[in-house]
């Protein structure tokens, strides 16, 4: 009985990423006419990116020892700075409902500066000082990983497919 709640505080993160991977699932077999690279990005963007990084913008603003205790690591400002990092990445994805693929690319690699940086930490933690907290391994580290890997691979597919140039100019006409 002791492990259930760190076994739903571990892996519920993966929802984040399952929902929006059903979401696609489901909006694809809806709409087999659109690209199945940009239905998977905007449901990425907005459900695995936006949504989940929302949540956790709120949980640190609105329990911040909680989430230092969750993740093991002792309570300071860092708190309040996660937040708002995340809202950071909040905005980023929630702003892919509607971007580019360039956009989406961009947003993937925002992300994947934060986040990989705090899968390297959260890894450093567990292996040099044991810390094995529900909230600095399992699925809070996967979707650290996996959120913005996923956001490049699907944007940088559909910048291939659409030929998205790199800047705004003008084409002149022939």
């Amino acid at each position: 009985m002791d492990t259930l709640p760190y076994a739903v505080q571990t892996t519920f993160p993966l929802l984040f990423m399952l929902v929006p991977a059903l979401g696609a699932l489901l909006s694809c077999r809806r709409s087999p006419d659109r690209p199945t690279a940009e239905i998977w990005q905007r449901w990425w963007a907005v459900g695995a990116l936006g949504i989940g990084s929302l949540w956790i913008t709120l949980t640190f603003l609105a329990f911040p020892e909680a989430m230092a205790d969750a993740i093991g690591f002792a309570h300071s400002p860092f708190q309040f700075e996660i937040a708002f990092a995340n809202l950071a990445l909040a905005v980023l994805g929630f702003r892919g409902a509607s971007a580019s693929p360039r956009e989406r690319l961009t947003s993937g690699l925002a992300a994947a500066a934060f986040l990989w940086g705090a899968a390297i930490g959260h890894v450093y933690q567990w292996f040099a000082n044991g810390d094995h907290a529900a909230g600095n391994t399992g699925g809070i580290l996967a979707n650290d990983i996996l959120i913005p890997a996923v956001m490049i691979a699907l944007a940088a597919r559909d910048v291939r497919r659409t030929g998205s140039r790199r800047g705004h100019a003008l084409h002149p006409a022939a």
